[in-house]
């Protein structure tokens, strides 16, 4: 076999080695970006997972400010305070409708 033969061998060789490696590559990939997907999936209920447990915290800090607990007084006020001026404000809008009839 000739130089040059050997050389068209060598880079038939090479060409294959080259061809499973992107054939690997590209499986890798699928895998690591199915991977990805499910871990998206994941953090997403982890996140709503958290806003629930963050609500459920908030209204058990309420709940116990309520029953006594002197922490967090002034915020348990604030949001009945809040509250009540809402319900006022749509009574006021109620009236204000019952009277335009």
């Amino acid at each position: 076999m000739n130089d040059q033969n050997k050389g068209i061998v060598l880079l038939e060789e090479n060409i294959i080695q080259l061809l499973n490696k992107l054939k690997d590559n590209h499986l890798q990939l699928r895998r690591l970006s199915d991977l990805n997907s499910e871990f998206e999936v994941q953090i997403r209920a982890m996140e709503l997972e958290l806003e629930a447990l963050k609500k459920e915290n908030q209204s058990l800090k309420i709940a116990n400010n309520l029953l006594g607990s002197t922490e967090g007084k002034t915020v348990t006020k604030n949001k009945i305070n809040r509250l009540i001026k809402e319900v006022d404000f749509c009574i006021l809008q109620l009236s204000e409708l019952d009277g335009h009839e």
